[in-house]
């Protein structure tokens, strides 16, 4: 049990206990919260308490996937219910990717075609034949991705691995993998929107279905307080899970042959058959070791490169232009579409407190060494002045909390030969059983990769509880 302290007596006295605590707040770890807690077990889902005081639109993610997706059968596989499933709309624009010289909607595959003819960046025969290309592939792809058991972990008894159907093309066609010179930076600006890695390209798998993720459409959420973030919250507690946050620092300790947490200055602990690792490995190990506690050796992963800045930004609702879309990529200079911040999103939400304002949250990629917050949000801020003519003056950075080891925007690289389309290693420790949720593996394919790591995570681990 190395890394893991030994509970006193006192404090075992006052344990609590649960099958399984979920360390850390981000989308895997809810999905496989309510995943578990649908198996029957007790879930305590344990969050940084900067991360709970931050809005949710900082949090969420940059796109909803509309039609046929992983979020419609992730939420239909969680029993999520229909009134609940009806908050979210279905919107035609998925986004917009902006450039010096064009703004092209993305949505339905024959409309975002026309769009493509309009600006001049392809003829009608050749963007008809890319964009039903590019849906056929994303398809195949999504079907890969339903039918992957997607996770190992040692000892599973009741995991029946499956592969996916014969037959079906995998990876990009010809046109989006190698496009003409006015297309790239299109295709490009997409993946790195939508994209979760720091500094690795997608494989072709997963271009694949990034970009055929938009040609379904968007959805969104009508009223300021619904989430995604919220709906999954929700549902871990109709389950019977529970949430706590820890403001200071805390240990990972044992009770007898059990892994728990020991928060500091409460005097007990929070045990669990197994613990769930939902937070960027190296910031945790960080944050432990500037609190003076011991790093366990399943904290060793990759360390973060990049990370997402994200700004939010309060505005009233009638700066926004009629034509711009609720989502934008945006691409400064499409000669290096993915250098550095160079390619920027914006996002637009309700606010919370009054139908006159909107929180507009802006994101950038930058390196580690980059990542200054006030000097990214001015250039967020610049963006959105250019984008929308009204505004100059009118847009109000928001002063939010910033998590520490609970931290969304920490974008870290798989390693070198993993990551999908592999499996994706979730066991980290047998005895006690500590389980990761390796987000880095995953990243690459964006919100789908999250939904799918917590989705197969928390069935595998339900399997070996069992």
């Amino acid at each position: 049990m190395r890394g893991f302290s030994a509970a006193g007596a006192a404090t075992t006295l006052r344990a609590r206990r649960w099958d399984v605590i979920v360390l850390g707040g981000a989308l895997p770890g809810l999905v496989a919260a309510a995943r578990l807690g649908r198996r029957g077990l007790r879930v305590l889902v344990v969050e940084e308490a900067a991360a709970t005081r931050a809005p949710d639109c900082l949090r969420e993610p940059f796109l909803l996937p509309g039609g046929r997706s992983v979020l419609d059968a992730c939420l239909r596989e969680l029993a999520l219910p229909l009134i609940d499933r009806r908050r979210i709309h279905s919107e035609a624009v998925a986004y917009q990717v902006v450039l010096p010289e064009a703004r092209i909607n993305v949505g339905a595959g024959a409309a975002t075609a026309e769009e493509l003819v309009a600006w001049g960046l392809a003829d009608p025969d050749d963007a008809l034949d890319l964009v039903r290309s590019i849906e056929r592939a994303a398809q195949a792809e999504l079907s890969a991705l339903l039918e992957s058991p997607m996770v190992r972990s040692g000892g599973l008894r009741s995991l029946v691995r499956t592969s996916p159907r014969a037959g079906l093309a995998r990876g990009l066609p010809e046109a989006a993998a190698r496009p003409d010179g006015s297309l790239r930076p299109v295709l490009d600006a997409q993946v790195r929107g939508l994209s979760d890695l720091g500094a690795t390209r997608p494989p072709p798998e997963a271009r694949a279905r990034l970009l055929g993720c938009g040609l379904e459409g968007g959805a969104r959420f009508e009223r300021p307080e619904d989430s995604l973030r919220g709906l999954l919250r929700r549902r871990v507690e109709s389950v019977h899970g529970e949430f706590r946050s820890v403001d200071g620092a805390f240990e990972f300790v044992a009770v007898g042959n059990q892994p728990g947490i020991a928060v500091e200055d409460s005097g007990g602990v929070w045990v669990g058959r197994a613990i769930v690792v939902n937070a960027p490995c190296a910031a945790l190990a960080a944050f432990l070791r500037a609190h003076g506690r011991g790093t366990p050796d399943f904290l060793d992963a990759p360390e973060s490169t990049h990370r997402r800045v994200a700004v939010r930004f309060r505005a009233p609702r009638e700066i926004l232009p009629e034509g711009m879309s609720r989502r934008v990529i945006h691409v400064a200079d499409p000669e290096r579409s993915e250098a550095g911040g160079n390619v920027t999103r914006l996002a637009v939400f309700p606010a919370q407190g009054g139908d006159s304002r909107v929180d507009l949250v802006g994101a950038a990629v930058v390196g580690e060494a980059e990542a200054d917050r006030a000097a990214v949000g001015a250039e967020l801020e610049a963006i959105a002045t250019r984008l929308m003519p009204f505004s100059e003056s009118k847009l109000v950075a928001q002063t939010d909390p910033v998590p520490r080891w609970d931290d969304h925007e920490a974008l870290v690289d798989p390693w070198p030969g993993a990551g999908w389309p592999g499996d994706v290693e979730i066991r980290a420790v047998s005895r006690p059983p500590v389980y990761r949720l390796p987000r880095e593996d995953l990243a690459a394919l964006g919100i789908e990769g999250d939904l799918l790591l917590g989705w197969r995570a928390g069935d595998a681990i339900a399997a070996e509880l069992a």
